[in-house]
Order: C-alpha cells, then structure tokens, then sequence
C-alpha cells in the first residue's frame, strides 16, 4: 500500500477531533492570527507537515524557520491566519508532531556532532512510535542522521531468533543472496563476525560489542582479507558519552534507538 503523509496528517486530525471541537465551536467564527513560538534551542524538523496540518483546514500559514534550522527561545516558527475553530482544532495535533520530530532531530544533530569528520555515520533503527515511523525516520535525516530500513521489507536481517528457528548461518545467507544484494547478519562475538563475513553477509552489526572488542574484531578481518567485504555496524549500549569512542573504532555505521524510542519533545506553544 502506497504511503500518504497528507493521509497520515488527517487521520491525526480525526484522532484529536472526534465528532468535532465543542469548545471552539463556542467562539465567534471570524479571522484571526496565530504564532508558533519555540520556547528552547533546538533544531526543527516537522515544519512543513505541521503547515498542511492548518492548510488541511484552510487557514493560511507562512513559514518563518524553515526544518532543519537551529532556533532559539522565542522565536517564531509559523503564522498562521483562519478561523478560531480552524486553528484552535489543529493547534494540539501540529504542536505535537512539530515537537516531536524537532526532539528527534535536536537528539540527532547532538549526536552527529560527535563524529564529524569519521568514517561511521548515525542511523536510525526501527524502534519507533507505531504508526510515526515515516515522521520519526524523516526527523532523524534532519538532524543529520540516516534512515537505515523503513520495513521489513527493504532489507534481510538475520538475527539471534532467526537463527534460532532458521538453522545454520550460512545457509540462511546463501538463501537470501539468491533474491537480495545485502544482507545483514548480528552477531555477539568476533567468531561469528568472522563467520558471517566469510558466509557472504555485505553488513555486519556488531551487538553489544565495546569499542574495544570492535576494534580487536577489524583487526582480525583485515588479517584475513575480510575487512573490505563487509560494512560493520555498532549497536547497543550507544550514548551521547561514548559515541565518539565507537566511531574511532572504525565503523562504517551506528544504530541508536533512543534517538527515535526515548523522545524529548522540544517545548512549544501557539499563541492567539
């Protein structure tokens, strides 16, 4: 099934909506002019979709701060003029995902600035809001990081559990490479990551591996001629505090789901 964020943004406005907006329903229904105002720094990411969210409802609505921008307090991110039960019925669905995407975004670029300049780029994972993945994932580009698989459906990834039915590695690599061109295998320990390298996997993720066991774990790949066959990815346990340390490892990627599944939304407020 096609993917549709217009559809998506309506299906949030009828999830806040209901049978309609009884308290704005109270007001006169003439024009007004509203304001977003950021009340932190951060870097904004949901701007255009926090747009067609008014638009939706035919209000007019000017962008100030554009996505990807680095806003301070108080400054003004959109204007918007419609009716009060136009802006009054939208004002929580759009305040909610401009402020989520913007703390996904913000959490992004706070990371990436910790590798500039390195080999390993951020990626995101699929552990994410249901039904926010396409929203979250975009923040996450915003903020300079990468998207990494939208679905199950883009990618093979073995992992412990399909292991665990499906039987032997090299087997169930074999078996993908037939129909897919990459593969990605996680391993727990250097052995296996020899091991999936030498089965045909073309990405490696490295699971809970230390700094220190990946940087033991490429030496042992490129004694073996194996190191240019394979991308490695680091995941698990990866923070604000030691990504630098994973990055100069020697990584060509880094997965964090905290950036998508332990959200800080970035205060906001729409004022009349």
């Amino acid at each position: 099934m096609d993917f549709s964020p217009k559809k998506e943004l309506l299906r949030f406005l009828a999830e806040d909506l209901g049978k309609g907006d009884i308290s704005s329903a109270l007001l006169p229904r003439t024009k007004i002019k509203a304001r977003i105002i950021s009340r932190q720094s951060a870097v904004l990411a949901g701007v255009k979709y926090a747009k067609e969210i008014f638009v939706l409802k035919r209000c007019r609505v000017r962008i100030l701060k554009k996505d990807g921008t680095k806003i301070k307090p108080n400054q003004t991110i959109l204007e918007i003029v419609g009716t009060p039960q136009a802006i009054l019925s939208c004002e929580r669905t759009a305040l909610n995902l401009l402020a989520r995407m913007s703390g996904i975004a913000t959490q992004t670029n706070d990371l990436v600035k910790k590798i500039p300049n390195l080999r390993a780029k951020l990626f995101a994972t699929r552990k994410t809001a249901p039904g926010l993945r396409f929203f979250d994932k975009e923040a996450v580009k915003i903020g300079g990081g990468e998207k990494h698989r939208m679905a199950l459906d883009q990618m093979v990834m073995l992992k412990d559990n399909h292991l665990s039915v499906g039987g032997s590695l090299e087997e169930l690599v074999k078996k993908a490479k037939r129909k897919h061109k990459k593969v990605e295998v996680e391993v727990e320990n250097q052995k296996d990551a020899i091991f999936a390298t030498k089965a045909g996997a073309t990405i490696i993720m490295l699971d809970n591996f230390t700094p220190k066991d990946i940087s033991k774990t490429i030496i042992a790949l490129k004694k073996l001629g194996l190191r240019n066959k394979v991308k490695l990815e680091a995941s698990g346990g990866i923070t604000e505090k030691n990504i630098q340390s994973f990055a100069r490892a020697g990584v060509d990627m880094i997965s964090v789901g905290q950036i998508t599944n332990s959200v800080r939304g970035i205060d906001l407020s729409l004022e009349v």
